[in-house]
Formats: structure tokens, C-alpha cells, sequence
């Protein structure tokens, strides 16, 4: 499901859905449609563990403005309790739309101790290395969306390094053509990951180049330098800013843009769930 006109800030803010053309739904970690339910939103209770007691306002505001144009893209997940629901995971995208006072949001309904046992098949399918890279990455996303798992504690579990486990996820901001070239072994995991690194507008058009003159994953990454330089130059860049995004990038271990505009500008940071803002959040205010 690629909605490319959200754009890398705004569509990070619900965690991306792997298009059932790309992860069928017989795959061991597809979500089976026949789960999802709808649900209204006053009948879910907020999750009483919820270790996160304030909420951004403004990233609020971006999200309900991403839900009024393109509705909840990924099913809030929640147990069975009393005569409602308890959530388990997707506070924000609660609180969203009760503000929006939607009828009715996707609920994943789970009972606690078959969550649990999910959780373990995950990642068993994780460690077995039996998946295609997309459904790795979905699986990934299914961990960190369903379980408040962020991507820190996810790399533990599944004894996978933290940088292995963004990039990973990365495949996912693409388009669904070139993720099912990735499933179709087209072209390789690393090839695909060098395409997400470049701006949106040129990922089709890089991929296309890739596959007609067969590069190897060094030739695509010389190739992505290229255009970012061009872009770069064509926009103004700053060095001394590039060299700080570098910088910023390997500290926080996702993808970073500082864009700045004579002595101003922002920092634009990736990120792949509520769980995943948080722990970035948790890291920048520990480095101080």
C-alpha cells in the first residue's frame, strides 16, 4: 500500500502496511483480513501501561491531519476487556481519532496470552532466516507496532543489530514495484535499501536504470551519490550542514535531513511507529 503523497515526514507518522500484493496473505507474517475488526473508538480504554504520559502536540496535529486525508493505515491493536477493549498498542492513533470523532477505527483484537504467542512465531520466523526480505521487514513492523516494542529492544530480541533492523524497515517506504522486485529476487536487499536512500522522486527512476544495466549494489550506491550531490547542488546545500546530518545519523541510527536556508532551517528524522519516536526522543534527551 504505497501512499507516496503523504511525503517521508507526514507518512511516518503511522507505521507503514505491507500491500497484500507484496506480503500475500499466506505468508506467516501477514495479518489476516478476517482479524481486523471495526471498532468505535470510546469503547477502547487506553492501555494503563502506556510508559509515555506526553504526547507531542504538534506531531498530534500532523496526524490527524494525515487520517482526515488517508484515514488509520495501520489497525490499532487491542484485548478484549469487560464490555470493550483495553488497548495494547496505537495510543496516538486513539487519541487522533476520538478527536476526529470517528465512528470506528481497525482494531486488532488479541487475546494477551495468543499476543504473546504470536509475538514468539515472529520472531521464530525472524531467526530461522526463512522470510524474503519484505516479509523480514514486516514482521519487524509487526513487532514494534503490536507489541510497544521499539526498535532497541526488538534488535535484542531478535539478535539482530539496531542499524540491521532500521535499514531493514526502510524497504517498506518503498514503492510496492520495487519491493515486489525485491521479493522476486530482482534485485537484492542491499540494492533496494541504496533506492530508499534517495529522494522519492528519483527511486523509480534509479531502479528502472539499475535493473536495465544490471549494476552491481557498488554501482547503484556511486549512482545515488550522483543524484544526491546534484540535488544538493541544485538546492544549495551547505557542507558544514551535510557533514552534521552525517554526524546526526549515525547517532541516532535512521535516516536524517538537516535542510537549512541561510542561519535557519530543520532537521527532518525518520522514524517507523510511536514506539520508534520515543525511543528517539528518549535518546536525543539522554545525550543531552
Amino acid at each position: 500500500m504505497a501512499h507516496r503523497g503523504l511525503g517521508r515526514g507526514l507518512s511516518s507518522l503511522i507505521p507503514k502496511i505491507a500491500s497484500p500484493k507484496v506480503v500475500p496473505p499466506s505468508s506467516p507474517v501477514a495479518v489476516p483480513a478476517d482479524q481486523i475488526h471495526r471498532v468505535p473508538p470510546e469503547s477502547i480504554a487506553p492501555n494503563p501501561e502506556q510508559p509515555r504520559k506526553d504526547f507531542d502536540h504538534e506531531g498530534l496535529e500532523d496526524l490527524i491531519a494525515s487520517i482526515k486525508q488517508y484515514g488509520i493505515l495501520q489497525p490499532l491493536v487491542a484485548t478484549r476487556a469487560g464490555g470493550g477493549f483495553q488497548l495494547i498498542a496505537g495510543e496516538r492513533r486513539l487519541r487522533a481519532a476520538k478527536i476526529l470523532q470517528l465512528e470506528t477505527v481497525p482494531v486488532l483484537v488479541r487475546d494477551v496470552k495468543r499476543q504473546q504467542q504470536l509475538e514468539l512465531s515472529l520472531i521464530e520466523n525472524i531467526q530461522r532466516q526463512s522470510l524474503n526480505p519484505i516479509e523480514e521487514a514486516t514482521a519487524y513492523q509487526r513487532l514494534i507496532s503490536e507489541f510497544n516494542c521499539t526498535q532497541e529492544n526488538l534488535a535484542e530480541r531478535v539478535g539482530k543489530s539496531r542499524s540491521l533492523i532500521t535499514n531493514t524497515l526502510r524497504l517498506l517506504t518503498l514503492p510496492e514495484d520495487i519491493q515486489q522486485a525485491v521479493v522476486a529476487g530482482k534485485i537484492t536487499a542491499g540494492a533496494a535499501r541504496v533506492i530508499a536512500g534517495v529522494p522519492e522522486d528519483n527511486q523509480g527512476k534509479l531502479f528502472r536504470r539499475a535493473l536495465r544495466e544490471n549494476w552491481t549494489v557498488r554501482a547503484l550506491e556511486a549512482a545515488a551519490r550522483v543524484v544526491t550531490v546534484r540535488r544538493h547542488r541544485r538546492h544549495g546545500v551547505d557542507p558544514q550542514a551535510l557533514a552534521y546530518q552525517g554526524q546526526l545519523e549515525q547517532a541516532l541510527g535512521t535516516k536524517v535531513r538537516v535542510k537549512k536556508t541561510g542561519p535557519t532551517g530543520r532537521i527532518e528524522v525518520d522514524f517507523f511507529s510511536d514506539e520508534d519516536l520515543a525511543g528517539l526522543v528518549e535518546k536525543i534527551c539522554r545525550n543531552g
